[in-house]
């Protein structure tokens, strides 16, 4: 590691989540959701098993600062529930 970088922990590669400021997690969170795809598809198990060790450290600091976020109704059980009563459930044949 050189003078300039701040990486703390080698197995994910990253900053501890609880040093970044909120600008910073909301730019990491992007970056490795944005990534998430093609590690999936792509990755070796080892950068899978790191992507999700990674993920899970910045979502967990992310909902650690926003105990009280806004969830919108149709992203809980119920509100996908009422949204399958709406859908057709008949078939074309």
């Amino acid at each position: 590691m050189n003078e300039h970088d701040t990486r703390d922990d080698t197995t994910t590669g990253g900053v501890d989540p609880g040093r970044l400021d909120d600008q910073q997690l909301m730019k990491e969170l992007a970056t490795i959701h944005r990534t998430r795809h093609d590690t999936l598809l792509y990755g070796s198990n080892d950068a899978l098993r790191v992507h999700n060790d990674r993920m899970a450290q910045l979502e967990g600091e992310w909902l650690r600062r926003n105990p009280r976020r806004p969830v919108a109704a149709g992203r809980t059980r119920e509100g996908a529930r009422e949204r399958g009563c709406g859908e057709g459930t008949t078939s074309g044949g």
